[in-house]
């Protein structure tokens, strides 16, 4: 078995990269762009349910993988380990071969879940559907994990996964928790959620991130996106002019469609906000929003973009998203203050590498 490993640079909220050694083994993350030969793979779906992983074999090739993950995790001081399960899994047999680590498992189907906690794993359950990218499922999982005080803003995590073969176990890759979590804990993720369910948080600024990184035909845009508390948020504010988005059914005006969010992208090199429903659904576009900004108070070189985001954030239950046009950065407002802030510009697209392995010598007792 060719087993690939990978560096993961997600974040779409909260993740940062390392080189990392094993022995004669690297682990890199060069800056190749999104059409590179091997991205894709980063996308696959999630096996349907009749093609989920078996039943946990415990082969030498299995062990071997978590010898590694135990490695890594030693070298680089890892807090935690994470497996993405897709099969049932005997979990006294797994405690005993990752000894004494803390050691959370996350799966989409729940039942594979079962009895984890009993031998002290950390059972996380991701709601996702069955065609959700894997990458979108190990984002979630963390989120999770921090907004249940499972993992602490600033950790370092190695996830054991089925990244190609939803079969077996092929891929490991470093997690950090970097700068962007550094400022939440687990209260703050959780009062975000009570406002926007974190899928439609993720899904607005992963967009975000992409109008902020990329601009539009080689021009930088800034916009504006208000999630949440629809209602109220109309109530205080007014059409900019027209509006792009009126007239189309709900289900065409989804963030969940590749399509909708290109037409959003083109859209927000208008003047106005984006106002967003908790389910993703863009109800208005080129928004003025019309409220006092007397209670606000922001760091110099923040526009009126940003003023107007935080004030919204302040006179709503909503969340707002900003995007600088000037440097491309995303900020996150909440009750009038900047929650979370992210340098679109920073980051790196995931890719995968593959690094060089001995496979162990064939055992008769391979079970």
């Amino acid at each position: 078995m060719t087993i690939l490993t990978s560096i993961y640079n997600e974040f779409s909220l909260l993740m940062q990269t390392d080189t990392v050694a094993v022995k004669k083994s690297v682990f890199s993350v060069p800056t190749f762009p999104h059409s590179s030969g091997n991205f894709a793979q980063l996308h696959h779906s999630l096996p349907k349910q009749k093609d989920a992983m078996e039943p946990l074999k415990f082969t030498d090739n299995f062990k071997s993988l978590v010898e590694h993950v135990l490695q890594l995790s030693e070298q680089l001081e890892a807090s935690s380990i994470l497996f993405l399960v897709e099969g049932e899994i005997d979990w006294g047999r797994l405690r005993k071969l990752v000894g004494d680590w803390s050691v959370l498992t996350a799966a989409t189907n729940e039942e594979y879940l079962t009895g984890a906690g009993e031998f002290g794993f950390i059972p996380i359950h991701v709601k996702v559907s069955e065609d959700e990218a894997i990458y979108s499922v190990l984002t979630q999982a963390v989120l999770r994990a921090v907004a249940d005080d499972h993992l602490k803003p600033g950790s370092r995590i190695i996830v054991l996964y089925s990244g190609f073969d939803p079969a077996q176990f092929d891929s490991i890759s470093v997690i950090n928790l970097g700068e962007h979590l550094d400022r939440l804990s687990g209260r703050d993720l959780r009062q975000l959620e009570s406002k926007v369910p974190l899928k439609t948080l993720k899904l607005v600024v992963d967009l975000a991130l992409e109008i902020g990184r990329e601009g539009r035909e080689g021009k930088a845009v800034g916009t504006l996106f208000v999630i949440g508390d629809t209602r109220r948020v109309l109530m205080q504010s007014k059409p900019a002019g027209f509006d792009p988005v009126r007239g189309y059914q709900r289900d065409e005006r989804n963030l969940n469609d590749a399509r909708t969010r290109e037409g959003i992208k083109e859209i927000a090199q208008l003047d106005g906000a984006f106002v967003i429903s908790a389910d993703g659904t863009c109800e208005a576009a080129c928004r003025y929003l019309d409220t006092s900004t007397a209670t606000i108070t922001l760091s110099k070189g923040l526009g009126a973009r940003h003023w107007a985001g935080a004030a919204i954030s302040r006179t709503t239950n909503a969340l707002a998203i900003v995007v600088s046009q000037s440097t491309g950065t995303v900020r996150i407002f909440q009750n009038g203050e900047v929650a979370l802030r992210i340098e679109s510009r920073h980051r790196r697209p995931m890719v995968w590498r593959d690094f060089d392995y001995e496979p162990p010598m064939p055992s008769p007792n391979n079970d």
